[in-house]
């Protein structure tokens, strides 16, 4: 149960990433033109993309997958509230390994890490060829993937995350031949603006901001004061060099 006391937690996010309205309509519209029966989402969070696909697609069935108990209950709510509960199955647990497909759309979004134990930046590898496994001959898939944007400093790679290098992404280029190299060709390309970005870091700190401003004597002031300042700081130091690639992707047969 949520503790009332505690920071609010992502209500001001619509998206669990940087996706803004208008490119989400866009992605919607390009992933439904093939009248998909099947969607899978990996690490789905609240899925609200997935549950948006399942609107625009009415014959369409989704089942997302994460292992975030609060975010599930939040995507089971809103299908719940839009009419989509008897369309979506949200289940807890790895996607390592899933046996859930294959499926006409497969999304992806900020979540390759889940399908496999490589590390950064093998596992964008891994993960290409699980999607590839996951998605339908005929199918799409949509991979939401960082790169960066150009070559970080080491004095900005110290201010990121711990542990973070050069080689922990890739540049657009390359992971667009990786893609290929996996057996896609790439519908589509494009990436996150800095106004999403900017976007969805506010949006994610921006609740407990304000708790924060408020309850400077709580017993959780000295905790969330720190993880907000940590992330701010990450987010400082990336700002305008990690980017997000959103990969429409054809599967070759």
């Amino acid at each position: 149960m949520t503790d009332p006391a505690a920071p609010p937690r992502l209500t001001r996010l619509t998206f669990h990433g940087p996706l803004s309205e208008a490119r989400a309509a866009r992605l919607v519209q390009r992933l439904t033109r093939t009248n998909p029966t099947t969607v899978l989402d990996i690490g789905c969070g609240w899925a609200e993309l997935m549950l948006r696909l399942l609107a625009a697609a009415p014959a369409a069935k989704g089942i997302g997958i994460d292992l975030n108990a609060d975010d599930l209950d939040r995507g089971r709510r809103t299908a719940e509230q839009r009419g989509l509960a008897n369309r979506v199955d949200f289940i807890e647990e790895s996607a390592r390994g899933t046996a859930h497909g294959p499926a006409d759309v497969v999304l992806c979004l900020g979540s390759s890490h889940a399908l496999n134990e490589a590390e950064p930046p093998g596992h964008t590898v891994e993960a290409l060829r699980e999607l590839r496994r996951l998605v339908a001959d005929d199918g799409r898939v949509l991979l939401g993937e960082g790169f960066w944007q150009r070559t970080p400093t080491s004095a900005e790679l110290s201010g990121m995350w711990p542990g973070a290098s050069v080689d922990e992404q890739y540049e657009l280029p390359a992971l667009v031949d990786l893609a290929v190299a996996a057996g896609f060709r790439p519908e589509w390309i494009e990436t996150a603006s800095l106004d999403e970005w900017e976007e969805f870091e506010s949006g994610y700190q921006a609740d407990a901001e304000v708790w924060l401003a408020g309850h400077t004597d709580h017993p959780l002031a000295a905790e969330t004061r720190e993880r907000l300042d940590r992330h701010r700081r990450s987010w400082m130091s990336y700002r305008g060099i990690l980017g997000l690639a959103y990969l429409t992707l054809v599967p070759t047969t």
